[in-house]
């Protein structure tokens, strides 16, 4: 991939609502930061498909590193007010490849980047934001701070954004199953065994062990970094997103999903409060 000039690639920085960019050497950092928790909503996914297709060609990228302003919240999940707003993803479905949802693009868009992608998980990853983490390619969770799990259970419907084939893909099927219908939260420790993430890393070491991977990723000599990734492929999960998003898609419509996700905003999801331990939240109103 020939080289671009870096003013072709990058908006200003305050043409990103959600994201603060910066790059050096081989490197682009990309740090998450839609308050209050970085829900996954219309103006963080915009933000992230804009800034992936807006490096993908550049060949002075090699790797991106993804972390979050908010020291408690990665992605918390998918915004679950967009109950109330059935056609707030429609413009940019409009964009994406057949045979996949709008939430599975943004997965499948991340797991096909050319340039390596890494996660530097800090504080929470649910629902959306676990599909998130496990569709880069490399991620490191803090020690005593980091947690993911998939949480859909809990609303009445199953992961619909990827996360059922990533899962299994990186963990298994007995453990996928384990993540989705037991939809508790995993600690940086057991998803570390499980290998949901590469390592967990105590969190005083995090940016240390990251960044130092991440420069000398960036640092290979020319046509390595394109070498490798053509040579370990992602897997073809197509046929499996479909099957994903059917059964997500048949769930969603039910009465329980509506009144779950309904319960959960009215009692606090998406507040800093409430997100701390959103799977006791959701269950409380389940019983």
């Amino acid at each position: 991939m020939p080289a671009r000039d870096e003013s072709e690639i990058f908006m200003p920085h305050d043409a990103y609502a959600t994201l603060r960019v910066s790059r050096e050497a081989g490197l682009v950092r990309v740090t998450l930061d839609n308050p209050p928790v970085n829900v996954l909503d219309v103006a963080l996914m915009a933000d992230l498909r804009h800034l992936l297709t807006s490096v993908r060609d550049d060949g002075s990228v090699r790797v991106i590193v993804f972390d979050s302003a908010d020291p408690d919240f990665f992605i918390a999940h998918v915004d679950m007010s967009l109950v109330d707003a059935p056609d707030a993803f429609d413009e940019i479905a409009a964009g994406i490849p057949d045979g996949v949802n709008v939430f599975q693009a943004l997965g499948e868009l991340l797991r096909h980047q050319p340039q390596v992608t890494i996660v530097k998980l800090a504080g929470l990853a649910r629902g959306g934001g676990a599909e998130f983490v496990a569709a880069a390619d490399m991620a490191f969770a803090a020690i005593g701070r980091a947690g993911i799990g998939q949480i859909e259970a809990l609303m009445g419907i199953v992961p619909g954004g990827g996360g059922t084939q990533y899962l299994a893909d990186r963990v298994g099927r007995n453990r996928a199953l384990e993540a989705v219908l037991g939809a508790e939260l995993f600690d940086a420790e057991t998803a570390e065994r499980y290998g949901w993430v590469n390592r967990a890393v105590p969190a005083d070491r995090l940016d240390e062990v990251v960044d130092r991977l991440a420069r000398n990723i960036a640092a290979l000599p020319e046509g390595v970094v394109a070498a490798a990734k053509r040579a370990i492929v992602p897997a073809d999960l197509a046929g499996g997103l479909q099957r994903e998003h059917d059964a997500w898609a048949s769930q969603f419509v039910r009465p329980a999903a509506e009144r779950l996700i309904r319960g959960g905003l009215a009692h606090g999801a998406q507040t800093r409060d409430g997100e701390r331990d959103l799977e006791g939240l959701l269950r409380g109103l389940a019983s």
